[in-house]
């Protein structure tokens, strides 16, 4: 792979004005595809095969008018008992008028008739029908539904539209930015040079914008989740800058060890290009592999990333060393450009590790240099280390086990935003309950048999515990089909709630006259987050042993691939606990600008680990590789690990620098989904790569010794040989006369 990569590393270079040509009509391609074809994203999780999702499909082909999306119009008076009076009634009413006829409204409840009055006498609830599902509801209807009751406000009223019908899509702000700001910041201090690090950044904000114009282009044949995109936008971003890092920083060591720019570029695509393609496939394996776990909208979300991330590779291999034969040797800081191209080929030079970004005069001994200084703290105090590290770790991890999952709800969306203010002013007049109703669909063969089956249903309902009311049923214009509304005592995401939904299916699990089934936005929550629970030590153990395998076929080793996957395994353990910790616990919070703590989104947990696994092995590649490579040229284990460490930890840190970076920009946008999301992998990037892969890792490698590198004679010899260090491009050029200027 190495020579088939130098190869198009020069031929990228000798063909640039070609290759920019291509990748920039690529992008308006795309740019005009996306902007012709783009769908409409979705905001529900819909989970074919749960009893929720069931209950639904039957709704929406035997009782339509009830499928639709609904809202609830929360009505504060500005006195206690003032519905009960006729100036109340008259506002009420006018209120009801306005909200029936609504474009794409099928219809709305008077409270005063159906009794969705508090007790006091100053709330009410105005159930909104819509004929249609959240998704298809228009920006323009979803506008003039927040709109309503402006006459009644004006007298004095609070009027609070909410319900599943405002869902949205996650808007990208200014605040994202921020992350890439500090990205380049990183890039310049790293390079020393303006023109390498806006060429690199340059690289990778076109890869991400022929990426993430490609998936809208897309969006118009299949559905994607409002997350999706900015899932997309956050990984393809933060591995383009890392992935064009590492070919730009070995591209400019070899203009330093004297080839010429076409040999320097070759090479680095050679080497660097190879460690690029396999970090890739390790992050688009991983996040392809959510399919396996046959959930639909997270199939989708996975295989969005993954064609971003696999955009991201491409360019790093043709687009960025065409950018570099236009830079020349201007990639370089000025007081180095001078130095002259003498055309001699350092023997080692086609394997050395690409991660060495430091710029080598003569007078500077490199091996003074932090990473190596670290390096030999480290294996000398070996053993503290580990124990202080793997202490370290199960401290953050302890609060994983009390991790809850749910979908994102109204209670702790952003404070002030419109499903949030009547999230708080229904729970303030009528109780949590009401936030979170449950609805039941009784559907039997014929009226007779569903007339007689909803008694029994509503007094097994009003028998069950922790069940505030039931109310009365709505039956379809055929009478086959009734809906029971089901108000719980507690909200949405209270595990008591959870406990509820099991309970009520078991007790109308007996009637057998006529499908009973349970659903709501509530009720679908629960399933999606029970089924990806039950889905994530699957996949975890999916990952985990394609981890071994991998590292296993690019290190020739038994040991290094198991004490990576514990590893991986312990940065997981950790990033799930300070998580939790912050987010459902609330510690800290502030610091993030959460406003209400809460479980963590159902979905979080399995796309963490697909996402983290494919960053873990980065740098796993880049530290491990030269490790590999100096113990194979004769080095002892110690030194070899020394000089992994000396030679990969400036690359490895800027990398996760920028990482961290990127994801850390998510924080700050208010979609609480999006802020886990950025948070979460901003602190699993930051303990992998400095705890994990720069501390417990060279720390393990030095205890081991030799025994770190054995592998069985047998396995040897049926492992192919992938050779992600360049061996085989070294052998290649020993042959031929390198090109020189």
């Amino acid at each position: 792979m190495a020579t088939l990569l130098y190869r198009l590393g020069r031929g990228a270079l000798r063909r640039r004005r070609l290759v920019v040509a291509l990748w920039l009509v690529v992008l308006v391609g795309a740019g005009l595809a996306a902007a012709t074809l783009r769908g409409p994203t979705a905001s529900n999780f819909t989970m074919p095969g749960t009893e929720s999702q069931r209950a639904l499909d039957l709704l929406a082909d035997q009782f339509p008018a009830a499928s639709g999306a609904t809202g609830t119009i929360t009505i504060k008076a500005p006195a206690d008992g003032q519905l009960a009076t006729p100036q109340g009634q008259a506002v009420v009413q006018e209120l009801v008028q306005q909200a029936s006829t609504l474009p794409g409204v099928v219809g709305a409840v008077n409270p005063l008739q159906v009794g969705a009055v508090s007790p006091n006498g100053r709330y009410a609830l105005v159930q909104v029908q819509f004929a249609t599902g959240g998704d298809d509801v228009t920006d323009a209807q979803r506008t003039a539904y927040e709109e309503v009751g402006a006459a009644a406000k004006a007298q004095g009223w609070q009027v609070a539209p909410g319900g599943e019908v405002l869902g949205g899509e996650p808007e990208i702000g200014s605040t994202e930015a921020l992350g890439v700001l500090v990205a380049a910041i990183v890039l310049i201090i790293t390079f020393g040079s303006l023109v390498a690090a806006g060429m690199t950044m340059l690289n990778a904000l076109i890869g991400v914008g022929a990426g993430m114009a490609g998936l809208f282009a897309l969006s118009g044949v299949v559905q994607l989740t409002s997350t999706a995109p900015i899932l997309a936008l956050m990984l393809g971003l933060a591995v383009g800058i890392d992935y064009s890092l590492f070919i730009t920083s070995r591209h400019r060591q070899n203009l330093l060890d004297g080839l010429s720019p076409e040999e320097a570029v070759g090479r680095a695509v050679g080497t660097a290009g190879s460690a690029v393609v396999f970090a890739g496939a390790t992050v688009v394996i991983a996040l392809a592999g959510l399919a396996v776990v046959d959930i639909p909208f997270l199939t989708v979300m996975g295989l969005a990333a993954a064609g971003t991330v696999t955009v991201a590779v491409l360019v790093a291999i043709t687009l960025q060393p065409a950018l570099l034969g236009f830079a020349g040797r201007r990639v370089l800081p000025r007081r180095l450009r001078s130095v002259p191209t003498d055309g001699t080929v350092p023997t080692d030079g086609a394997a050395e590790d690409d991660s060495d970004v430091t710029d080598r005069p003569a007078a500077i001994d490199e091996h003074n240099r932090f990473g190596f200084r670290w390096a030999r703290l480290i294996t000398r105090f070996r053993v503290p280390v580990i124990l202080v590290g793997l202490l370290g770790l199960g401290l953050l991890a302890l609060p994983t086990p009390d991790m809850r999952l749910a979908l994102p709800g109204a209670a702790t969306a952003a404070v002030g935003s419109p499903a949030r203010v009547a999230n708080d002013l229904t729970v303030e007049g009528f109780g949590p309950g009401f936030t979170g109703r449950l609805a039941v669909v009784v559907a039997g063969d014929t009226p007779q048999a569903t007339s007689a089956a909803v008694p029994q249903v509503t007094a097994l309902l009003q028998r069950t515990e922790n069940v505030l009311a039931v109310a009365p049923p709505q039956l379809s214009p055929d009478g086959r089909t009734a809906l029971l509304g089901v108000v719980p005592k507690t909200g949405p995401t209270d595990e008591a709630t959870e406990t509820l939904v099991h309970d009520i299916r078991g007790a109308v699990g007996g009637i057998s006259d006529a499908d009973v089934l349970l659903t709501g936005v509530t009720a679908i929550g629960i399933d999606v987050s029970e089924k990806l629970s039950d889905a994530l030590p699957v996949y975890l153990l999916l990952v985990v042993g394609l981890s071994v395998l991998l590292l296993m076929l690019v290190f020739r080793s038994l040991l290094v691939p198991i004490k990576a996957a514990l590893g991986f395994l312990l940065t997981v353990a950790a990033t799930f606990g300070i998580t939790v910790a912050v987010f459902q616990q609330g510690h800290l919070a502030d610091l993030v600008g959460l406003d209400t703590p809460g479980p963590l989104i159902s979905f979080l947990p399995i796309l963490l680990i697909g996402i983290l696994f494919g960053l873990a092995m980065d740098y796993e590649v880049f530290l491990v590789s030269r490790m590999r490579e100096d113990f194979v040229h004769g080095e002892t284990a110690r030194q070899a690990t020394i000089s992994g460490m000396g030679h990969g930890a400036r690359v490895v840190t800027a990398a996760a620098l920028i990482m961290m970076s990127v994801f850390g920009g998510f924080v700050f946008l208010e979609d609480p989904v999006i802020k886990s999301m950025g948070f979460a992998l901003a602190v699993g990037v930051a303990i992998d790569a400095f705890v994990v892969r720069m501390t417990i890792v060279p720390a393990v490698m030095s205890l081991l010794g030799d025994r770190a590198w054995w592998l069985p004679r047998w396995l040897n010899r049926v492992l192919p040989n992938v050779d992600i260090e360049g061996e085989g491009l070294r052998h290649h050029l020993e042959d031929r006369t390198p090109t020189h200027v």
